[in-house]
């Protein structure tokens, strides 16, 4: 069994995040081969962004663990099957990880694969008041996707769901470890994202992989503000070093 810190100092965290900044998801990929993790921490490209013109977003792993929910399923209607939905959401399928959150959280959640929109426009826009950078799963799990795309919500899911949580997903623990697109994730782990998918730097792994990462980095921005400067086209930050 690997023994592992659940939980992280949040100024240790953001002087983590700030490390990273200005780097790209390939930068921080080859920054992970140079350090030996040539076939891991890429997270599966199924997994992608609402959107395609996003910038890069880092933060720190906060994970919870979700499974298919067993049953049995509610025979009421109407406003008893209010009533049995209240009971769900308070005994069964909860997010106290959502009432956790700090300043550069990257919300990591395995929910099986499940097409299920535990995600959606309103607990995502809470989570990032509170600080929440972005959200990562291995399923639906967002939902309102079209007001979440609006509010500028960064999740990256393998597809988009319409159906609520109720009778479809419990919830099991919180900050633990867990399997989304062929990564483990742990919790404090670093998790940079953008459009070209997700990439998990092991905590432990940080200083290295920044080195290699921005000598990488470096050489691509001089490279390509030269070129830009031989076209004349303006500057901007992809090549400032």
């Amino acid at each position: 069994m690997i023994e592992y810190q659940k939980q992280f100092d949040e100024d240790e965290n953001l002087k983590i995040i700030k490390k990273f900044d200005g780097l790209r998801v390939t930068d921080v990929r080859d920054g992970m081969d140079w350090m030996g993790y040539i076939h891991y921490g890429t997270v599966d490209h199924s997994i992608q962004h609402l959107w395609r013109d996003v910038n890069t977003v880092i933060g720190i792993a906060k994970t919870a663990r979700y499974v298919p929910f067993e049953g049995p399923s509610p025979t009421c209607i109407g406003d008893e099957y209010t009533q049995w939905v209240r009971m769900y959401y308070k005994e069964i399928c909860y997010d106290p990880w959502g009432r956790e959150i700090k300043k550069g959280d990257f919300v990591c959640l395995d929910i099986a694969g499940l097409d299920v929109g535990l995600l959606g426009s309103n607990n995502t826009l809470g989570c990032t008041n509170k600080g929440a950078v972005g959200f990562l799963t291995n399923g639906g799990g967002i939902r309102d996707t079209d007001e979440c795309v609006i509010q500028k919500i960064h999740v990256w899911s393998k597809f988009r769901s319409q159906p609520m949580d109720q009778a479809r997903i419990r919830f099991v623990e919180q900050d633990c470890v867990i399997g989304i697109g062929g990564v483990a994730i742990y919790p404090g782990d670093v998790v940079v994202a953008d459009g070209d998918g997700v990439v998990v730097v092991p905590r432990k792994m940080v200083d290295g992989v920044v080195k290699y990462a921005w000598q990488e980095a470096s050489g691509d921005k001089k490279a390509r503000k030269q070129m830009y400067e031989e076209a004349g086209i303006p500057l901007d930050h992809t090549v400032q070093i």
